[in-house]
């Protein structure tokens, strides 16, 4: 058997640096919004993933690629369910779950925000 920490200590530094969130398939609609990662299961383009995603202040606009559960480690941020309108902020020890396909609106409210995600990609 293999176990993996999924540690709240985990900070920027700890992240490898992807670049803006648009490289991601995501659309910027205010700041810079960089990304950085660190995977703890798999790889991104695996069916099952998971790791940690960090992004810097700012807004943006992606379509889900995979079914996700997700839990803040650090930071706060408000998504917003496109479709219905809904919007809920989020800060450390929240968590979610969002189904393969939603449109989700990001408001990154702190400098920095960090989520661990296990993602699941469920086939067309």
């Amino acid at each position: 058997m293999s176990l993996t920490r999924i540690s709240n200590t985990i900070r920027q530094q700890d992240l490898h640096l992807i670049g803006p969130v648009s490289l991601l398939g995501a659309t910027i609609e205010a700041g810079t919004v960089d990304a950085y990662a660190l995977g703890t299961f798999g790889a991104p383009a695996d069916a099952v993933s998971a790791g940690y995603f960090g992004v810097t202040r700012g807004v943006f606009r992606m379509t889900y690629p995979f079914n996700e559960q997700a839990t803040v480690v650090q930071g706060s941020v408000k998504l917003t369910d496109v479709a219905s309108g809904a919007s809920v902020v989020y800060q450390t020890g929240d968590s979610w779950f969002v189904t393969q396909g939603t449109e989700v609106l990001w408001e990154i409210q702190s400098d920095f925000f960090i989520k661990h995600f296990f993602a699941v990609v469920q086939a067309a």
